[in-house]
């Protein structure tokens, strides 16, 4: 048994009252006494318990009652989770607080009621450390010039995935919803990259000539393209028009995660994903062009058109 160490769990046995009792300062001295913490049993000594000015002092001085079982364990109704850590900070002044944040505030709230107002000290200062340094979920890097992406879609072990967006591109004015359906574009590239976080790599462009576009990337090859945005011809005047895809967006990131592997051209996983079969029956003075050289594109609704006239008109 160990005074830093939780001992055991016991029962009280029905039937026995716990019984007081008071220590008289030095009269055990360095003497083990056993303290029964909610039921979590631990070994030390008097003077350990009365270095510092807090309640275990007054109790263990004389100054106030304590209560005992029928086997002499000193009984004190506090959870006992925590008392090895006391028991070490008065020991040595110093302790190794958690990691976790929840258990620094039970910790505190445990010195708190002890009168250790050192202990109570540390746990507000890492409290206060651990607010106003919260590590990143995930970094997400932002393109700031054509070298930087290719270096980083090139020197990536993962599948790439990038959302071009550039509000200012536009000549024209945006449809009602356009705005919308931009946020909503970034947003679900939010959700994606925590969902796959160490997965994919997830890239920001705000410098490309589009206005919402995704790109999909793997073993350093483009493999499909998203656009966003199409032109729509009003009756008087051209306006742009943002649109939000979901579905065709989480299918292509699905399809990049096949290429979770070790960076070896794989022609059969190149070509499952790149043009559909129905476009394999090119010439044979084409026959020379590598499968990992194509991109599928899906432009959505681009140049649609509006015809406002009411039927019968």
């Amino acid at each position: 048994m160990s005074g830093d160490t939780c001992l055991t769990t016991i029962c009280r046995s029905s039937g026995a009252k716990p019984k007081t009792c008071s220590f008289r300062e030095g009269s055990l001295g360095n003497k083990y006494v056993r303290l029964n913490v909610g039921g979590s049993l631990y070994y030390t000594t008097v003077q350990v318990l009365t270095r510092h000015d807090t309640m275990l002092k007054a109790m263990f001085s004389g100054r106030m009652e304590v209560l005992t079982d029928k086997e002499g364990w000193i009984l004190i109704d506090r959870c006992g989770k925590h008392f090895g850590v006391i028991l070490n900070y008065l020991r040595d002044d110093t302790i190794a607080l958690p990691k976790n944040r929840q258990e620094i505030k039970e910790l505190m709230a445990e010195a708190k009621y002890y009168l250790i107002q050192g202990l109570v000290d540390m746990c507000q200062a890492a409290l206060q450390d651990k607010k106003d340094s919260y590590e990143a979920v995930c970094n997400i890097p932002i393109i700031t010039s054509p070298k930087e992406e290719e270096r980083l879609i090139e020197s990536s072990m993962k599948p790439v995935v990038k959302l071009l967006y550039n509000r200012s591109n536009n000549k024209y004015s945006y449809t009602s919803n356009s705005d919308d359906n931009l946020l909503k574009n970034i947003e679900l590239f939010d959700k994606l990259s925590l969902r796959f976080n160490g997965r994919v790599l997830f890239l920001k462009d705000v410098i490309g000539d589009e206005i919402c576009c995704w790109s999909f990337y793997g073993q350093g090859r483009k493999l499909a393209e998203v656009c966003c945005t199409s032109i729509v011809y009003a009756t008087e005047k051209k306006q742009t028009k943002v649109e939000f895809p979901e579905a065709r967006i989480y299918e292509e990131t699905l399809n990049v995660l096949l290429y979770e592997t070790p960076r070896v051209p794989d022609n059969s996983l190149l070509e499952a994903t790149s043009r559909n079969r129905s476009q394999a029956s090119h010439s044979e003075d084409d026959e020379g062009f590598e499968l990992r050289d194509r991109v599928r594109r899906i432009h959505v609704k681009r140049y649609s058109t509006y015809d406002d006239r009411q039927l019968g008109h």
